[in-house]
């Protein structure tokens, strides 16, 4: 379904799990701490620096009990003010399960995000708790073999009953979703060179604090070009592939909306 080859494990060790390009940033030897180009850890997040000779502990921390229309977005708004570096909802039989892993940009953050034990999303109370680095690898490995479905709720146009985007109708709108959150207008347009594009044509969704969410809308000039566009499903954009969903004008105008009042 897509791209593999990576193999999970820490400090160039494999623990024998073959997993997709969607997380090669999580698993590259020590992402946290390299401070290499692209890395994810306190260098880049402004947490500090770490104390030194501590053990490196990777700073992962597990949800359950949350609502079955979760989205990665919602996880991200609970923990606003941490730095999430990445959000694996897991699926059991191809449905959300109501359990989550959550990595964060640095090991002190663990601490904080368990203080948001059983605070509500929606109507619903979440826990969070520890868990080890493996659990969070176990999950990786499990979720490349799960059927693969929307998180959200579908957009007006959707087959009930099926997962395949081929039933899906097309507007001229599709959604990104797994963007880098370093990527620009640009680095979308670029990635859909092959059709006429302009900046105003895309839209890349914010947090309430500014950061990117990793998702992103764009108005094709009609529905040939975005039933085109389709082709490019789980390609890459720099280190991570993309999935895309058509869309409707309403789903990408109330995410417009919930950024603008950012």
């Amino acid at each position: 379904m897509y791209s593999r080859g990576a193999m999970l494990g820490g400090g160039g060790v494999s623990d024998g799990y073959e997993v997709s390009t969607k997380r090669q940033r999580m698993i590259d030897p020590d992402p946290y701490f390299s401070g290499g180009p692209g890395a994810f850890g306190p260098y880049t997040y402004g947490a500090g620096m770490p104390y030194l000779g501590q053990p490196r502990t990777f700073p992962v921390v597990r949800l359950r009990g949350l609502p079955f229309n979760c989205s990665e977005s919602d996880v991200y708004e609970f923990f606003a003010g941490l730095d999430v570096v990445d959000v694996l909802l897991v699926h059991k039989q191809g449905r959300f399960s109501g359990e989550a892993f959550v990595v964060l940009g640095a090991p002190m953050q663990v601490d904080f995000a368990l203080q948001r034990d059983r605070q509500n999303m929606g109507r619903r109370y979440v826990e969070v708790f520890r868990c080890k680095k493996q659990d969070y690898y176990n999950a990786v490995a499990a979720e490349v073999n799960e059927p693969k479905v929307d998180d959200g709720a579908p957009p007006s146009g959707y087959s009930k009953g099926s997962s395949d985007k081929d039933h899906m109708e097309h507007t001229g709108i599709l959604k990104l979703r797994g963007l880098p959150f370093s990527a620009t207008k640009r680095d979308i347009i670029e990635f859909f060179r092959d059709y006429d594009l302009s900046e105003s044509n895309v839209h890349i969704v914010t947090h309430s604090d500014g950061r990117a969410t990793g998702e992103a809308f764009v108005e094709f000039s009609n529905t040939a070009d975005s039933k085109a566009a389709m082709s490019k499903d789980k390609m890459m954009i720099g280190s991570r592939y993309v999935e895309l969903f058509p869309s409707t004008r309403e789903e990408a105008s109330r995410a417009a909306s919930r950024s603008s009042r950012h």
